[in-house]
């Protein structure tokens, strides 16, 4: 099963943002879901920029913590990227996501 979160919507805050992205992770976690797509923006408007680091950081405790299996930074989510050919195998309708192969650094995807 796929899942997105979008944490540019509605202007948030890195506060908000990290409340949302956190309540999501919980949700993702509880119904098993193999991975959670972000869409959090890299800084070309200004604030996606705070987002953007705050939400990497965030990402690299829990994974440290053994909380989420790895993270594929946009600009890694390619058909050449070991760790997506491996989420592919375990869940191949995240081959139809529209990122795909565009080295997009306004996104990351949390593999569980």
């Amino acid at each position: 099963m796929t899942a997105i979160i979008n944490l540019k919507e509605n202007k948030a805050t890195v506060e908000q943002a990290l409340a949302n992205l956190q309540s999501e992770i919980e949700i993702a976690l509880k119904y098993k879901f193999t991975a959670l797509k972000i869409i959090h923006g890299y800084g070309s408007h200004g604030t996606g920029g705070a987002i953007f680091l705050a939400v990497r950081k965030y990402l690299n405790k829990l994974l440290i913590k053994k909380q989420i299996s790895d993270i594929i930074a946009g600009n890694q989510w390619a058909l050449q990227n070991e760790k997506t050919r491996k989420l592919l195998y375990l869940s191949p309708e995240w081959a139809s996501d529209e990122d795909l192969n565009h080295s997009n650094p306004g996104i990351t995807i949390i593999v569980f």
